[in-house]
Formats: C-alpha cells, sequence, structure tokens
C-alpha cells in the first residue's frame, strides 16, 4: 500500500482523470490508497459527481443494455472538469479515482490540507451543487477470534494455533449424523444445530454464487475447490498476502469447504461459486479482526453487482455509509441478497445491516431479541484457516457466514426467491436449540429448504 501521487493537486487529478477516461469497468480499477490513508483516514473523504455519458450504441438498430454495458463506461469530460475545479476550490489532494457504473457518478478520494476540519469541509461540500456527495473516509471492522471448542479432540490433533492438515482420506470416526468421510466434520456441532445435512440431500447450493467481501482467501486451501471460487484485490494486489489472510479464509470456509473429498471439514453450501473480493486488511500479519474502509468496500459491492452475485457475505461492521447503502439498495433492486453481521453488543447499528433489506445476523449465544435480527451459531466454529489448516473461530462473522450459506442452499432449490421471502422463510423457519445454559435461537436450514410462502396468505407451507 504505497503512496503514488506526489505532485500538485491539478496534476494528480489529471493523472488519475487520463488513466479512468475511455477505460471499461472490467478493465479498470483504481490505484491503491497510500499508506497514509490508512494511517490516518480522519484526512481522507470520499466524494462523488454526476458522471452520466451519452448512450452508446455501437452498431446501427441496436440499443443500450444499461448496466450489462459495464465495460464501456467511463469518465465523462464534465465529471473531469468538475474534479478538477472541487481540488482547485478546495486545496483538496486527489489520491485515487473510480467511475461507479450501477450508480453513475464518478467517486474520488481526497486527501484535505493540514489545516482543514473535516467536518467543515464536508459541510461545505454538501452545499456546493457540483457535488453528488461527500463523507468521511470510513472504517469498518470485522467480528471473529480464534477460539478453542470444549468438544472430544484427541490431543494429537491440536498441537498448536490451527489444526494441521494431517488427516486424509482415513473416513471420519464414528457418528450417527455426520454420512460424509471428511474426517472433521463430526467436530462440527453448528452443522448439526443448524440442520445443514439434511438440507444438503435437498441442495448444495449448486448454480449459487456468493460473492465474499472480507479479507483474501487462502485460493489454494485443499478444502476449497479452486475451480469455483475467484478472486480480486482492491486494498494492494499482493496475491501472496491475498492468501495468507484469516477471516476471509474463515468465511469462505464457512460457505464453502469441499464435501466428502476425504479432507478437513464440510461447507454449507459446497456447490456455490465463491467470489472472494478482498475489500478488507489485517493490520497485523497475527490479528485475527481485519479492517476495511469505504473506498475498498465500494469497489467490491460494485463488483459483487456487476458480476450479478446471488448473495454477498459482508462479515463486517461499522458506522452508517451513504455512498455504500446506495450500493446495496442498487443491489437490492437488481435482486442480490445481502447478509450482514451485526456489530458487538453495545455498538449501534450502522452499516451493512442498518441498510433496509439487509439480512442482518447474530451470533445464538449472544441473543439480543431484536425482532429484526437472523439468529445463527456463532462461537465454536470450525472452519478453514490459511496454510491448509483448521481452527475454532467465534464472532457474528461466522453467524453471517452460516446465514449465507443456507441461504445459498435455498437459492440452489429455488432460483429468484426474493429478499422479502428468504428473509420471511428463515425467520418463520426458526427454532430455539437446547442447549446446558438455556435455548438458543437458530435458524433451520432443513425447515427452510422445506417450507415456501403461501402466495396468498403469506404464510409458511410445507412442500411434499
Amino acid at each position: 500500500m504505497r503512496g503514488v501521487l506526489r505532485n500538485g493537486s491539478a496534476a494528480a487529478v489529471a493523472l488519475l482523470l487520463g488513466a479512468c477516461a475511455g477505460a471499461g469497468f472490467q478493465r479498470e480499477a483504481a490505484r491503491p490508497l497510500p499508506q497514509r490513508a490508512f494511517v490516518a483516514p480522519n484526512r481522507f473523504v470520499v466524494v462523488t459527481v454526476r458522471n452520466t455519458p451519452q448512450p452508446h450504441v455501437v452498431q446501427p438498430g441496436s440499443t443500450p443494455r444499461g448496466y450489462d454495458g459495464a465495460g464501456r463506461y467511463g469518465v465523462t469530460a464534465s465529471a473531469s472538469e468538475v474534479i478538477h475545479a472541487l481540488a482547485h476550490t478546495y486545496r483538496l489532494h486527489a489520491v485515487s479515482a473510480w467511475p461507479i457504473t450501477t450508480l453513475r457518478v464518478h467517486c474520488v478520494v481526497f486527501e484535505l490540507p493540514p489545516s482543514e476540519s473535516p467536518s467543515a469541509l464536508i459541510a461545505s461540500l454538501h452545499r456546493d451543487p457540483r457535488v453528488e456527495s461527500a463523507e468521511r473516509l470510513n472504517l469498518f471492522q470485522t467480528d471473529s477470534a480464534p477460539t478453542r471448542a470444549e468438544a472430544d479432540v484427541p490431543a494429537t490433533a491440536l498441537p498448536g494455533p490451527a489444526l494441521p492438515l494431517t488427516v486424509s482420506g482415513g473416513g471420519n470416526p464414528a457418528s450417527d449424523w455426520m454420512p460424509y468421510n471428511d474426517p472433521y466434520g463430526h467436530l462440527q456441532n453448528t452443522l448439526r444445530e443448524l440442520g445443514v445435512i439434511d438440507a444438503q440431500r435437498i441442495s448444495r447450493g449448486r448454480g449459487v454464487t456468493v460473492a465474499i467481501i472480507d479479507t483474501g482467501v487462502d485460493v489454494d486451501h485443499p478444502d476449497l475447490d479452486r475451480h469455483t471460487i475467484s478472486r480480486h484485490d482492491f486494498v494492494n494486489a499482493d496475491y501472496r498476502e491475498f492468501k495468507l489472510d484469516r477471516h476471509g479464509t474463515e468465511v469462505a470456509g464457512v460457505i464453502g469447504a469441499v464435501a466428502d473429498n476425504g479432507v478437513g471439514i464440510v461447507g454449507i453450501a459446497p456447490g456455490a461459486r465463491l467470489l472472494a473480493l478482498k475489500a478488507c486488511w489485517q493490520p497485523s500479519p497475527s490479528a485475527s479482526r481485519a479492517v476495511c474502509n469505504s473506498f475498498t468496500l465500494a469497489q467490491a459491492l460494485e463488483f459483487a453487482i456487476v458480476a450479478h452475485a446471488d448473495i454477498v457475505n459482508l462479515s463486517l461492521a461499522g458506522p452508517p455509509d451513504p455512498l455504500l447503502a446506495r450500493l446495496i439498495r442498487r443491489g437490492l433492486q437488481q435482486g442480490t441478497v445481502f447478509v450482514g453481521a451485526v456489530a458487538p453488543p453495545g455498538q449501534p447499528r450502522g452499516f451493512p445491516v442498518g441498510v433496509g433489506g439487509v439480512l442482518a445476523v447474530a451470533p445464538s449465544e449472544e441473543p439480543s431479541g431484536d425482532a429484526d435480527y437472523l439468529y445463527a451459531p456463532g462461537h465454536d466454529v470450525l472452519t478453514l484457516v490459511p496454510g491448509g489448516h483448521y481452527d475454532f473461530a467465534s464472532g457474528s462473522s461466522l453467524a453471517a457466514a452460516e446465514v449465507s450459506g443456507i441461504v445459498a442452499l435455498m437459492l440452489g432449490r429455488k432460483p429468484h426467491q426474493s429478499v422479502a421471502a428468504i428473509r420471511t422463510i428463515l425467520a418463520r423457519s426458526s427454532r430455539r436449540i437446547a442447549m446446558a445454559d438455556g435455548p438458543r435461537p437458530s435458524v433451520d436450514a432443513s425447515a427452510a429448504l422445506v417450507v415456501e410462502l403461501d402466495p396468498n396468505e403469506g404464510r409458511l407451507a410445507t412442500t411434499k
């Protein structure tokens, strides 16, 4: 994450816009933000200006294809002029820029002058008729941490911080509920609590695309199918670092670890296709939690929407963010299902679960009684970690990933269900799990797959 612009504001804007002009979405990527934007994000603002090009008809008799024509979307001359003028008026320094296809705006990250107050500048930009939107470069965090489950694990299986890949092809210890030969499958108590095994007899999520907007993912992990996972990096384009990231690997394992391959564990939707979109980074190699910002998340959301992902998993939380909320609303109009993690207790509801239509998921172990939340097990979830390893982790990040996996099973069985119908089915088919410390609420995958809404009465009806 190196600084890329060191000259004056006007020259910086010209360089950025020259690189962007005429480029299509599929070929264009925003420049990585400089390191100082990650160290002191309060000195940066995210600004959008209107960017509506004339419809481009490629041949006589043809018609524009709207968002499907994203590859032809670039920066207009008028947007370029506005960015130049704003940089001059407010003494701003552009560090990255990128046209947001689905919103028809051009987005720029500006660095503030040393003496400028962020609040005062944003207030001035809001009053400027040339500005479409202006906001801080907000930060967001993931919520998961390594844990050690109180399970009957042989001592030799847990010699260090992660379960080593030392068991393969040997089948499972005797189990009356785990039918697969994955050697750690019998330790996945969350699958039993969620009713996943029965649900997988009906659907494994085949044909469904799940975008994981998170850190990087160890795409070479032996328990992930390299043929069904794609990757893109919106942070720093460091492929080695991408594969070493823990949080995204954990989430990918919960959703899509390969089942019945004689290796490791079982994912909830092993037939789904995964898009690993890196918008978050680990502050240090040993950190379990990760951080994201408005700009990287916006790029990843836009990518997922243009790619027509069926589900977008957002195992993260942070303050309200108007630009990101607009992107989610655009995706919801397209029919994309967004699943978000509820922030830890005591933190306000912001992004993403504060956006209407997002499926908000909290851990079953931490029920708040909020009727808007879905619940799934979030403590001691066995999943993947980088380097071909496995470990237990806890947090709302894992609970959200479980719901994303179950939604993939639902869409694999019956495509094109509305977000409202999916949420109603998950909420009304949920049950209470009897645990030693009392009953806990939880979604139920097997129940969700065998019921559907009565279109006339809005009630659940069991399907044969």
